[in-house]
Order: structure tokens, then C-alpha cells, then sequence
């Protein structure tokens, strides 16, 4: 084969389109599932990428659920409920980027939460920077975080090119960002068992800075809004239904009936009977 030479045709300084991605890596995970597991809707402040790298299963966005298998690549952008699962005999196995700072934006299409690519012809370049980032998270050998921002901003580069997607930074404050899903979250979820800890891990803050951030934006910590939402629930329940006390503590998220009581009585100078019966002379009164 004859001498050849390749050479980039770069751009005058003053009209360079490439600039510095302004984005952090958060985690990356490999994971794989068998069919009887399936996650919970959940939100993140934050973009996650999907790669699926074997196997077959379901993605659920909001009200909207898709297959997908082997080679999707699937961007969900900031605060969008989502949840995947298995369908099929195959294990789903995938590997997911969180990534702050940024959104993608699809050409030719509206901003949308979400978008699903099938992308065989590119799987080899896209497995060798995901399993190469995440070599060297396991490693962490010297310069690690440099190696693996750069890496990063080849593969993000390579995504946009694949998908003709563009890339958008994230101007939402994180912190409002952060307490704004918080709040969408204990909405959602005030039925479950909530702590601090699993409010720190959802949202990749400080615990104590979590609940700082989020009295400065609601005038009450996470656990106190949290109290307050069952409390509300509870008293819908004794304004509209004859289900016995200890059912209504259950349904709306307190541990146990004596919980319940001694909660409501503190924050409202009544018991939960007393309540019930004195809506009760309030809505034959209206009557």
C-alpha cells in the first residue's frame, strides 16, 4: 500500500465548534437482572444514559412503557420518573452513566424527557469507553478522575455524532434542582419506609447539606414534610371514609397506630377520633 497522510481539516480559532463539555460523572454501574426483578419509578436531578448490552426488557417513562434489548441506548433527561425491568428469558444487562450538568437535546425533535436509539453498528466503540471508565473507577490508579473525564468526553462526542443529538448544560440551580425532586419524591413515595440516608444516596448530596438546602427551600426539613404529608393523607382518609384507625395510620405511611396517634395529637391538640367525630358535626352542620 502506497505512503498515506491524514489530516484534520480543524477550524479557524474564532469559529471552533468544539468546546469543553461541562459535565461531572457521577457513577457508572454495570448491572445485570433476572426476570423476576423489576425497580420502582424513580426520578434523578440529573441525565442518566442507558447502554443495554445483552438481554431484553421493559422501560417505563411516566405513563409510557417500551421494549428494549440489546444495543438501545436510552437518555433520560433531569426529573423524569422512569423505572426498567426484565421481560424474557435473557438476563437484562446494561450499563448506566448519571451525568449533572447537562441534557440532550434530539434533532429535528421537540426538547423531549426522553429518547431510545438502537445502535448495533456503533455497540464496539460505545462497550470499549463505558468498560474502560469503569475500569479505571475499579483501578483508580494515578490521574484516574483526568482518564476518566476524558474519556467521558469522547463517548459523549461519539453519542452526539451517533444520534445527532446536541448537548445542553443543565442551568437549573442543582441545590433548587435537588430539593424540588425531594419534594416530587415524598409526594410519591410518603407511604414507604423514608430516611435521610436514602434521600443523601437518591440525590448524591451531603445529608446535612441536604437538609439544610431543602428548610431553606420549603421552611421545613425532609422528615418534617414528610410527617406532614402522611398527616394530610390521614385526615382525608378520617374526613371521607369509616376505615378503623389503624388501617388509616398504615395507609398512609406511619408505622404503627400509637405512632400515628401520639404524631397527629402533637401537631393538631386532637386525637384521631376526636377529629373524625368533630368533621363529622362539621359536615352534618352543612347539612
Amino acid at each position: 500500500m502506497p505512503y498515506q497522510r491524514y489530516k484534520p481539516d480543524f477550524p479557524k480559532p474564532d469559529s471552533r465548534l468544539t468546546r469543553s463539555l461541562n459535565t461531572q460523572l457521577l457513577y457508572i454501574t454495570h448491572s445485570c437482572y433476572d426476570r423476576k426483578w423489576q425497580s420502582v419509578m424513580h426520578a434523578h436531578p440529573f441525565t442518566e444514559v442507558f447502554f443495554v448490552v445483552n438481554g431484553t426488557g421493559k422501560f417505563q417513562v411516566e405513563d409510557k412503557t417500551f421494549f428494549v434489548g440489546k444495543d438501545d441506548l436510552i437518555i433520560i433527561n433531569p426529573n423524569v420518573m422512569h423505572t426498567e425491568f426484565n421481560h424474557g428469558k435473557e438476563a437484562l444487562e446494561y450499563i448506566i452513566l448519571g451525568l449533572d450538568g447537562l441534557l440532550f437535546q434530539h434533532s429535528g425533535q421537540p426538547q423531549s424527557d426522553y429518547r431510545i436509539y438502537n445502535l448495533p453498528n456503533h455497540r464496539t466503540e460505545i462497550l470499549f469507553y463505558l468498560k474502560a471508565i469503569l475500569q479505571e473507577l475499579q483501578q483508580k490508579k494515578e490521574h484516574y478522575t483526568e482518564v476518566c473525564q476524558d474519556l467521558l468526553e469522547i463517548l459523549l462526542l461519539l453519542l452526539m455524532r451517533d444520534t445527532k443529538s446536541t448537548l445542553d448544560s443543565a442551568s437549573i440551580d442543582k441545590a433548587s434542582r435537588e430539593c424540588r425532586f425531594i419534594e416530587q419524591y415524598l409526594d410519591e413515595h410518603f407511604t414507604e419506609n423514608i430516611t435521610l440516608e436514602m434521600l443523601s444516596t437518591l440525590t448524591y448530596m451531603n445529608k446535612y447539606y441536604m437538609v439544610h438546602a431543602f428548610k431553606k427551600y420549603k421552611g421545613m426539613s425532609p422528615i418534617n414534610y414528610l410527617i406532614s404529608r402522611r398527616l394530610n393523607e390521614a385526615r382525608h382518609l378520617l374526613e371521607t371514609t369509616d376505615y378503623p384507625i389503624a388501617k388509616i395510620a398504615q395507609a398512609a405511611g406511619f408505622s404503627s397506630q400509637s405512632y400515628f396517634s401520639q404524631v397527629f395529637r402533637k401537631e393538631l391538640n386532637i386525637t384521631p377520633a376526636q377529629y373524625r367525630k368533630q368533621a363529622g358535626k362539621e359536615e352534618s352542620l352543612q347539612c
